[in-house]
């Protein structure tokens, strides 16, 4: 009996660690989404449910007793559940700061100067199109790769991407996403509320006193958690930006044993239920006139173009100078078809998207900009580089 059991749960926890399942899981919960949005039957119960008002008013916030919380099952997923998401990220940042690919600057710089030129130039791109427009906030959409869905196509690729190039998209990624962070936090907040501030400082020097002390994880540090995210959700930086500080102050020798605790909730119940949330959204009667703007043309141009752009010219600027080499096995063709698949920007640019704009109408263009940008990124990137010996006159 136990053998039987093993046989079907061992490969079932192979699957879920594996970067293909996340992604299927996620275009699963969109086609799902975007369905019961789009079907008159479903949609009159599927799209209030997400946007329910709490206290029957518009605000952000919902006040319970003496406690300003998220006032809508939508604004609990994206402030609360997504803290969960990043407090992942930020671990997988600082685990690869401190014994990995981040771990020294020989091994760093090449995917830090390839994160930030992909993150340069589809903004440049982005605010070629929208310039002196009312879009312009949503500069930072094009911005951002979905780590998840970039790994999964590459490793359906196979042998055609070596394990170097798996690494150092990887590696791209994680400072992708912590450019990502650091957007959000400068950008895409509130006004300020100092008070809150001064105590998410106190929560952080209480838990390094506790970590200096070698004080053993547990329930005092969970508190401080859900105590820090409160406060970062009424200081007007936005709350998700908690669970990366939380990530930082976790001991090194917890760090991996964590990642694998949250690794399953966050990637099969919180990120679904996120893209559930996140892509209900009507479809335009004329969809095409509906993104022929440039906030569409702007985030499309960005992903597409502006991601292996920023990527491979970055790349080719540090290796032509001599300030970096190539990962072992790669060549400039394999780097321009990982610049495509890194325009895959999905959970990332529709979480920024929300940020963005307040309007319904502007945050659906963008989504479906999003989805539509990914959409081609996954398939140029997949031929690119599944047909790479019949495209062998590229730079070399």
């Amino acid at each position: 009996m136990v053998r039987i059991f093993r046989h079907f749960v061992n490969p079932l926890k192979a699957f879920l660690h594996d970067s293909s399942a996340i992604g299927i899981s996620l275009l699963s919960c969109t086609f799902i989404s975007l369905l019961l949005s789009n079907i008159s039957i479903t949609a009159d119960f599927y799209l209030p449910v997400w946007n329910f008002s709490f206290d029957g008013t518009n605000n952000h916030h919902a006040h319970l007793l003496f406690l300003s919380l998220p006032n809508s099952p939508l604004l609990i997923i994206n402030d609360f559940l997504m803290a969960f998401f990043f407090f992942l990220a930020g671990m997988e940042i600082k685990r690869e700061m401190v014994n990995g690919e981040l771990s020294s600057f020989k091994k760093s710089l090449l995917p830090i100067v390839a994160a930030i030129g992909g993150m340069i130039i589809p903004a440049i791109i982005f605010a070629i199109f929208n310039l002196g427009g009312n879009y312009m906030k949503g500069w930072a959409i094009p911005t951002a790769t979905d780590i998840a869905f970039t790994l999964g196509i590459a490793s359906l690729l196979g042998k055609r991407v070596p394990v170097s190039l798996k690494i150092f998209l990887t590696a791209l990624a994680i400072i992708d996403d912590l450019g990502a962070i650091v957007v959000i936090a400068l950008f895409y907040g509130g006004d300020i509320h100092f008070i809150y501030l001064l105590c998410c400082a106190i929560i952080v020097g209480l838990m390094l006193l506790l970590n200096k002390r070698k004080t053993s994880f547990g329930i005092i540090q969970i508190i401080l958690g859900l105590i820090l995210w409160y406060c970062m959700f009424n200081s007007g930086i936005h709350a998700t930006v908690a669970g990366v500080i939380f990530a930082f102050l976790i001991p090194v020798d917890l760090l991996k044993k964590f990642e694998l605790k949250i690794h399953i909730p966050v990637y099969f119940i919180i990120m679904p239920i996120f893209a559930l949330a996140n892509t209900a959204i009507i479809f335009p009667k004329d969809s095409l006139q509906a993104l022929s703007n440039t906030l569409s043309w702007g985030i499309i141009a960005g992903l597409c173009f502006g991601k292996p752009l920023g990527i491979f010219s970055a790349c080719y600027f540090l290796v032509k100078k001599k300030f970096a080499e190539l990962p072992s096995g790669v060549d400039w063709h394999k780097l321009i078809g990982a610049g495509m698949l890194a325009g895959i920007g999905f959970t990332m640019s529709i979480f920024i998207s929300t940020l963005a704009f307040n309007e319904t109408a502007k945050q659906d263009v963008a989504k479906i900009s999003v989805l539509l940008a990914s959409l081609i990124a996954m398939i140029a990137g997949y031929v690119f580089l599944q047909f790479e010996k019949k495209n062998r006159s590229m730079i070399k």
